[in-house]
């Protein structure tokens, strides 16, 4: 019978199913709905020090909508949480004195200040949360402060924040990757040199959702005005896959022991499955909750148990990167077609001559090879 609990970094999960940072994670109410559902871990939405300077707009999120309604494509320009530091130590400390089933992650964000960052981490432990993301990865809103994405950018800088972190805290630590990047090995393997125990990928990719063309305006508007947000939904799984792969990849060939959280486009337990054959060891999901509520999580998890039945896993780590191998490069697919049709063509060859050499008419029969005759027209 197969089983969706799993160890990642330590951590006991009931299922690979993580509330990926965001909304869903806002504050200690949803939190607790999350793990009352069943996810297996919840990422509360990034907090930083000083919230003051934090100031929200509305409206702040625009959708992309297929031909026939369905809500492909998801844009928000929401920042991190607007909430004071002290009200989040309070309610982590409250959460994790309820004794949830899954894990409780601290998504944290300051700027380029190495004090700043350890008094986060030392606060955040003593509050009792079981692991850490670090938010290197919000395209949008804090960039200008060096936050987020701007810092998941630059390798150096990555490296020794995580550094820091690492420094505090014995808990897990996840580096959570910006797909706004050509390579993002690259930062990966900083922030894995550094000293973090996993990466997650991806956040949101940067984007502009439309331009309404009643009112000229971008959106989403406020006051007439926009600003480039994060994409997420169902329309981003494809480059996230992409991105995955190629941590995963990475961190096989050079930090075998370090786990990796995939998310990008999640909203069912076929999709989970795909990012673990793609070598993720946890899954996250934030659009996916914000369109179909928490209760999505229990469909997903029964999607993601049929699979593993039929294909007969017991574990996740049972298929955890098995699909890894079938990447190669475009010249050797040329060379392995090539060698396909080679051996075909062989075959056809071979077929045709044996065909040839069989006794056609009794004029072709002869002493010598009368046996081999009689044999090759039985076949």
């Amino acid at each position: 019978m197969p089983t969706l609990s799993t160890v990642v970094d330590g951590l006991k999960l009931p299922n690979p199913f993580i509330i990926g940072s965001g909304p869903p994670g806002t504050n200690l109410s949803v939190i607790n709905r999350a793990f009352r559902e069943g996810w297996g871990g919840v990422i509360a939405k990034t907090v930083s020090l000083d919230a003051s300077k934090v100031v929200n707009v509305s409206p702040r999120y625009a959708k992309l909508h297929s031909n026939n309604g369905e809500i492909i494509g998801w844009e928000n320009i929401e920042l991190i949480s607007d909430r004071p530091f002290k009200i989040w130590e309070d309610e982590f400390k409250r959460c994790k004195d309820a004794q949830p089933p899954g894990a409780l992650i601290a998504s944290i964000m300051e700027e380029f200040n190495k004090d700043a960052w350890i008094e986060l981490v030392q606060r955040c432990e003593a509050a009792g949360v079981d692991a850490f993301e670090l938010n290197f990865s919000c395209p949008h809103g804090l960039p200008e402060r060096k936050m987020g994405a701007a810092m998941g950018q630059d390798p150096a800088i990555l490296e020794e924040v995580c550094g820091w972190v690492k420094s505090a805290t014995k808990l897990p630590v996840w580096a959570k990757m910006t797909p706004n990047i050509t390579h993002i090995e690259d930062p990966g393997r900083a922030a894995l040199r550094g000293g973090a125990t996993g990466l997650a990928a991806i956040n949101t990719i940067r984007s502009v959702m439309g331009v309404n063309l009643e009112t000229l305006r971008p959106e989403p508007t406020v006051e007439g005005y926009t600003t480039p947000g994060g994409y997420s939904s169902k329309a981003v799984k494809p480059i996230a896959l992409r991105m995955v792969m190629e941590l995963a990849t990475m961190i096989q060939k050079e930090f075998p022991d370090r786990s990796l959280s995939g998310l990008g486009g999640i909203e069912t337990g076929e999709d989970a499955a795909q990012f673990i054959l793609l070598g993720a060891d946890t899954v996250q999901v934030c659009t996916g909750v914000m369109k179909f509520g928490y209760e999505c999580v229990k469909p997903m998890q029964d999607q993601l148990l049929a699979f593993m039945e039929k294909h007969k896993f017991e574990t996740i780590a049972d298929f955890k990167g098995k699909s890894l191998p079938y990447f190669t490069t475009h010249a050797d697919l040329v060379v392995k077609q090539t060698a396909r049709k080679d051996a075909q063509k062989a075959a056809v060859a071979a077929s045709a001559s044996a065909t040839k050499k069989m006794v056609a008419n009794d004029a072709e029969w002869t002493g010598d090879d009368f046996v081999k005759q009689s044999n090759d027209l039985a076949r």
